[in-house]
């Protein structure tokens, strides 16, 4: 039997490809992100997707979905125009933004239900948090603007529990000087809250006893920014935890000082003129899934396969500024 493979990956304003009644725009010229037209980036995710025939595909900046615009249209219809076997597509509590998380899976080797769950300790994601951010005796609410997707798998017979994640970005947009600082630090201590939300959640479902993944977009990091230090762990380390209820995910690993470290997205910097390299995108396991795991970063300079093969490398470019992380489990012994 093969091993299950998911693909996790954020593309990067994928709703900007589809028309209202959720069909590709195959062929736009109308440029959409870096000087890429939204035809040619439609058909690189294609070509990305292809490549890696993934029997799941956790999307983080799927289409929108609302009153107008359906997130499951487009990604089915975008499967079959794309020749994907990716049929089907379940998404959880709409975003408040126009980006959605999502899966899209082949039926015959996955089933998949938005399945989320409660806790007094741990609410459900479309609910609010408290928590005392800044130590005022004082709790704070806690919202997330792309609530977690909580989907129960069944993966050729073995129960899986997924969760889809899209963390508080702590981009500046556009901020200065002091103000920058001010809100650095907020957005820092929102993202820290969700990741502290986010790891109760993780512990209420290892209580239930059944393997879990936990992947998507954290927009943080080990070793990210200088915040580390104020706040003490970053909200990937907060996911992760500790002891017996730890979860795995050998790129999620403290930084070594003059050592080269896995990335999973690239950004242009302005101020410098070059490009940035950045670890975001992780996918975790839980304990008793690890040993039949295997994971790989499909980077387009990192990766060899890219190197061998310019069209995939261009497709990576082309396709978004996040790289797919790839996580293969063997089937239990």
């Amino acid at each position: 039997m093969t091993p299950f493979r998911l693909a996790v990956w954020n593309v990067e304003w994928f709703d900007r490809l589809f028309d209202d009644r959720g069909k590709v725009r195959a062929g736009d010229p109308e440029i959409g992100r870096y000087g890429v037209s939204r035809g040619r980036q439609a058909e690189a995710v294609a070509h990305v997707l292809r490549h890696l025939d993934p029997d799941a595909a956790l999307i983080v900046e799927a289409p929108d979905d609302g009153a107008r615009r359906s997130a499951r249209a487009a990604l089915e219809g975008f499967a079959a125009w794309a020749g994907l076997r990716l049929s089907q597509t379940r998404t959880g509590f709409r975003s408040g933004t126009r980006q959605e998380i999502a899966l899209m899976f082949d039926p015959a080797a996955v089933e998949a239900e938005h399945a989320p769950g409660d806790h007094p300790e741990a609410p459900r994601f479309d609910t609010s948090f408290r928590i005392d951010l800044d130590v005022d005796s004082r709790a704070d609410l806690v919202r997330w603007s792309k609530p977690p997707l909580e989907l129960d798998l069944a993966v050729r017979g073995e129960a899986i529990r997924l969760v889809g994640v899209h963390a508080k970005s702590k981009g500046l947009h556009g901020a200065t000087g002091d103000e920058a600082l001010r809100v650095a630090i907020l957005n820092r201590r929102k993202q820290l809250a969700q990741c502290i939300w986010l790891r109760a959640r993780v512990d209420a479902r290892l209580a239930e006893g059944v393997p879990l993944i936990v992947a998507g977009d954290f927009n943080d990091g080990p070793g990210l920014d200088r915040f580390e230090t104020l706040f003490g762990r970053s909200g990937v380390e907060i996911v992760l935890g500790e002891g017996e209820g730890a979860l795995v995910e050998p790129h999620a690993v403290p930084p070594r000082l003059g050592a080269a470290q896995p990335a999973t997205a690239r950004f242009w910097d302005r101020d410098c003129g070059r490009f940035l390299n950045a670890l975001l995108d992780f996918a975790m396991v839980s304990k008793p899934l690890a040993s039949r795991a295997r994971w790989r970063i499909l980077h387009p300079f990192d990766d060899p396969e890219p190197g061998r093969d310019p069209a995939l490398r261009d497709a990576l470019l082309d396709a978004s500024d996040h790289f797919p992380v790839v996580l293969e489990l063997a089937p239990p012994a």
